[in-house]
């Protein structure tokens, strides 16, 4: 313990003189011996999470075949053949064009999570976009919190899922996608059938976005094989910039494809981090059933339809 505490005043120190100095940008360096120093007093505890649900590659489904109903009124009748669906674009949110009223900001640039949740929430009735319930959320993370989930600590995939239920909305199932578009083209067939939003994590399971909606050329509750053209999203690090990724987007933008790709990775990320790994691709260390997959958070219980 006599170590840990020379450690502390050390670094003390030291971030005390860079930042007031603000030499050679060591603010973030810093920040991480602190973090790992706090770590290593108060690790999080290891216990279960919420399971990761792994979902491998789907092969697309052909549209539905007109069927023939021969009997009707218990008489033998000509046979007549069900319309076939017709293809047709679709647009979907749930923020029906008002995302503002939905839309919280992190306090601070370490509670993506946070008012991830506080939106999710929000969306479904069940809190409000303040300050105030931002820090309530925030506050009670030691329920929630495992080092199965996170191996730094705090908010993970588990923890959100958790706080949701926790407040109400249970039944948020943690899926990892061997495939993006398959990750993609279930978020949007949660939304259309469930009527809630998905929590996903981009930037390589760093970030949280809320997913409000989509765009397809087809329903996909009707067609398994709809293309999914990009997706209406709730970015709680708005209205900052990060220095990978760029600016944040506002809220209810629509991001498509090739925006989805460069913040959710499939290859990599931009420039200098192409190098890196797709989906989820953490420095901390291993978590089985996430690597290198699309981890999504899916309602699989429907919220009012209004």
């Amino acid at each position: 313990m006599g170590l840990v505490l020379v450690m502390v005043v050390v670094l003390f120190a030291t971030g005390f003189t860079a930042r007031s100095a603000n030499v050679l940008g060591l603010d973030d360096k810093v920040d991480r011996l602190v973090e790992r120093v706090a770590l290593f007093i108060d690790p999080p505890p290891d216990r279960p999470t919420l399971p990761t649900v792994v979902v491998g590659r789907a092969s697309p489904t052909p549209a539905p075949e007109p069927t023939i109903d021969p009997r009707a009124a218990g008489e033998l009748r000509s046979p007549t053949p069900t319309p076939k669906p017709v293809r047709r674009p679709v647009d979907v949110d749930l923020t029906h064009g008002d995302a503002s009223a939905y839309f919280a900001s992190e306090i601070t640039d370490k509670d993506c999570a946070v008012a991830g949740t506080q939106m999710v929430l929000t969306l479904w009735g069940k809190g409000n976009t303040s300050e105030a319930f931002q820090n309530e959320l925030r506050s009670r993370i030691g329920e929630w919190e495992s080092w199965q989930d996170s191996h730094n600590g705090g908010w993970g995939p588990g923890a959100v899922s958790l706080a949701l239920a926790a407040y109400g909305v249970p039944g948020y199932e943690l899926r990892a996608y061997d495939s993006y578009t398959d990750a993609l083209r279930d978020s949007a067939l949660a939304i259309r059938k469930k009527h809630a939003p998905v929590v996903m994590f981009p930037w390589w399971g760093a970030h949280t976005w809320v997913m409000t909606g989509y765009r397809a050329d087809a329903d996909p509750a009707i067609f398994r094989n709809a293309n999914i053209n990009g997706a209406y999203i709730l970015d709680p690090w708005y209205p900052r910039v990060s220095s990978i990724w760029g600016p944040s987007d506002p809220p209810g933008n629509f991001e498509d494809l090739a925006e989805l790709v460069r913040n959710w990775p499939v290859h990599g990320g931009p420039p200098p981090y192409a190098a890196i790994g797709p989906g989820w691709t953490r420095p901390e260390g291993s978590y089985p059933g996430r690597d290198h997959r699309f981890v999504v958070l899916i309602p699989t219980i429907a919220r009012h339809a209004g």
